[in-house]
């Protein structure tokens, strides 16, 4: 077939299933988007920028069967969406990469955008293919999706000179033979090791991640059968339902509430079965595992990377689970268990009541409002920063790809353009952003994209003036903030500029009305913007472990100073004088946790737990 390349990759993209693409056209993809224009499959979505495009394409992986899809000029358009491609990659989410090249037939030196693209895509993704013959084209960008989704998932790009789009090719056939293989099945000795384990322990625990969200089912039978506490990662929020009774928190160790430190100390055999062990998830490293962990993963490289391993198997979740649930008998019932997880979980919304003022809206109160207004399968997006940790605490949800966040990247500006992407591909469902202030002056100007699509997630900016959880960390360790209060601006201007309706939320008492009133009109097609007055005066079980952790990680010599010179600015400053590392009610014990009645040794202070 005699045709333009862009024919290639439209007939590529609609045999895959896509249905929208994200970017900014320029003079050397033109021809591309002529040829999507013509696609009664695909929207191409025009985005205010290319780093938007990235994140709206993630948007669309992670909250659907779909692989997301950014399409991008040479040059500017690659480093502008760097950002959310590196999430997808340290996240481990498909996404293809639509790289146009500069033209290959001149022979000219300098050409506009000629940069190295490829290197810059190589360290981010999983596979760079530059085309180097037209007639490969279709089968590049087939193969590109091919290796997206095929585990540990993540980006693939292809980059397609633009004299292949620009002029009439010799295309060939648009045929592809890659395909998928079966899944091998784990081996048997080590499936029936693992029963073993599992079968001898007196307390085992589950931990799962986002590898295991095709196994929902199984990893439910597996815990009720084992009557094992659940445990999941940040990112595999959902992979367990969150109102079963088995199930612990989105994490373990110092950033988890007492109750889940407890239980988890009685562990004899932890079964961690598609995560990593990465930083964000195990709240900067601090979990003590038990000395019998049963790490399984589709990625081989992960296995014993952070934790060592007493048994370690690479697999597909679903093909593990399969196999070990033969080999395992039902338990008897621990009522003991349940009482205690379910105390647990009541003395931590006692204390998230008890934080609660009349002056503005606690997280509690957000939350849970939040799921009473918006339907069972709500879609919720959160960002970098002290909204994602306090949306992982709070919201209890149950089925995976219904909690889309920026973890192990951590990207800030994440929320508003991939919940876009998200209520493109979902449009019958409810879809929440939760945007922090300073996340939002990042990539808000995609609220016109909203509008302009009329894909029309409810943004909910958590408004508090400054970038919280820098700020949070600044106050405890420096005794000051710094750089981290944000310049006034008014969130209504920016929703209206934008075409999009707004309404505030000052006080606990109007915060259903306005969700319910927003949630109207988001379900008709109209983008809202709702501002609400968060109290971020509390940190969160995450925030405070994490401190924890990397204070007790430094050596003495540092610790003093650290206090010496957060008093002396207390002091210097007017506050109380008090020897330990108090912020905000909290205090860092010796334990490595927090808690109100703990003090450290300082130069002159007080020594262990006081009350």
């Amino acid at each position: 077939m005699r045709a333009r390349g862009s024919r290639a990759v439209r007939q590529a993209l609609e045999d895959e299933g896509v249905t929208f693409t994200f970017g900014i056209p320029g003079t050397h993809n033109i021809e591309l988007y002529d040829a999507l224009a013509s696609s009664r499959q695909i929207t191409p979505v025009l985005v205010t920028d290319e780093q938007s495009a990235s994140f709206m394409a993630d948007g669309v992986s992670r909250s659907s069967a779909q692989v997301g899809v950014v399409n991008l000029v040479p040059g500017a358009g690659v480093t502008h969406a760097l950002s959310g491609i590196a999430e997808a990659y340290m996240d481990t989410v498909p996404l293809v990469v639509l790289a146009c090249g500069v033209r290959n037939d001149t022979g000219a030196a300098f050409q506009l955008h000629d940069v190295d693209q490829a290197a810059l895509l190589a360290p981010i993704t999983k596979h760079v293919e530059t085309v180097s013959d037209p007639s490969c084209i279709y089968a590049a960008v087939r193969r590109a999706f091919a290796v997206a989704r095929r585990a540990p998932p993540g980006p693939a790009a292809v980059i397609v000179p633009a004299n292949y789009y620009l002029l009439v090719q010799e295309l060939g056939p648009f045929e592809w033979t890659g395909k998928e293989g079966p899944i091998a099945p784990p081996q048997a000795t080590a499936v029936e090791a693992a029963a073993r384990l599992l079968g001898e322990a007196r307390r085992p625990v589950l931990y799962a991640g986002l590898g295991a969200a095709a196994a929902t089912e199984l990893l439910l039978e597996l815990a009720e059968r084992l009557v094992a506490p659940v445990g999941t990662t940040i990112s595999g929020k959902g992979v367990f339902p969150e109102r079963h009774p088995l199930f612990l928190w989105n994490t373990f160790g110092a950033a988890a509430p007492p109750f889940v430190r407890r239980l988890v100390a009685e562990c004899d055999c932890l079964l961690a079965i598609g995560c990593r062990f990465g930083e964000v998830a195990t709240g900067s490293y601090g979990i003590a595992p038990p000395a019998k962990v049963i790490h399984v993963d589709a990625d081989p490289s992960v296995l014993g990377r952070n934790v060592p391993a007493h048994l370690a198997l690479a697999s597909d979740a679903a093909a593990f689970l399969s196999a070990l649930l033969k080999r395992l008998p039902q338990r008897d019932g621990d009522p003991q268990l349940v009482q205690a997880i379910a105390r647990g979980h009541e003395e931590v919304r006692a204390r998230w009541r008890q934080q609660e003022s009349r002056e503005q809206i606690a997280p509690r109160a957000l939350f849970s409002t939040l799921e009473t207004v918006c339907g069972e399968d709500t879609i919720y997006v959160a960002d970098s920063g002290n909204g994602l940790f306090l949306a992982m605490e709070h919201l209890r949800l149950a089925a995976p790809k219904r909690f889309l966040a920026p973890t192990d990247f951590s990207c800030m500006g994440y929320s508003v353009p991939a919940a876009i992407g998200a209520k493109l591909v979902n449009p019958e469902r409810d879809v929440v952003a939760l945007t922090g202030d300073g996340a939002l002056l990042m990539t808000g100007l995609e609220l016109l994209t909203a509008a302009a699509y009329r894909s029309a997630p409810l943004v909910c900016v958590l408004r508090d003036g400054e970038l919280a959880q820098i700020a949070q960390f600044q106050r405890t360790a420096l005794a000051r903030s710094s750089c981290s209060v944000l310049p006034p601006f008014q969130v209504e201007s920016l929703a209206r500029a934008a075409g999009c309706r707004y309404a505030r939320a000052s006080a606990p008492e109007e915060l259903e009305r306005c969700l319910r009133e927003a949630l109207g009109l988001v379900r008709a097609g109209i983008p809202v913007v709702v501002e609400v007055a968060i109290d971020y005066s509390h940190p969160t079980y995450f925030t405070k472990g994490v401190v924890a952790t990397n204070f007790w990680r430094l050596p003495w010599s540092e610790r003093l100073r650290l206090l010496a010179r957060a008093i002396s600015r207390r002091v210097g400053e007017g506050g109380v004088a008090r020897a330990n590392a108090r912020f905000e009610g909290l205090n860092i014990c010796s334990d490595g946790q927090m808690s109100d009645s703990c003090y450290l040794t300082t130069p002159g202070g007080r020594v262990g737990r006081g009350g």
